[in-house]
């Protein structure tokens, strides 16, 4: 029960994240979008600002903080899930 909850909770986050960065690439975020797109900021920011100290962009352009950011996600819930 707890397992499922915790995996069903990562992959939703997962989802908001992959989300997140995608529509950080459209130009123009005005009225509904806008919105939408700080609201996702506001749940991932915290989470993805961890990764960007440490991780430069590639090129000066290229973010891979958020890459970085899921795979940890997902190996820390794995790990904690065969524990319990």
């Amino acid at each position: 029960m707890i397992r499922a909850l915790l995996i069903s909770l990562c992959n939703a986050y997962t989802t908001v994240i992959f989300v997140y960065v995608l529509m950080s690439w459209i130009p123009n975020q005005n009225g509904i979008i806008g919105d939408v797109y700080r609201i996702l900021g506001k749940l991932c920011d915290p989470y993805l600002d961890l990764f960007k100290r440490f991780i430069p962009p590639i090129g000066g352009m290229l973010d891979v903080s958020p890459i970085v950011a899921l795979l940890v996600l997902q190996f820390v819930v794995r790990l904690i899930v065969g524990i319990l």
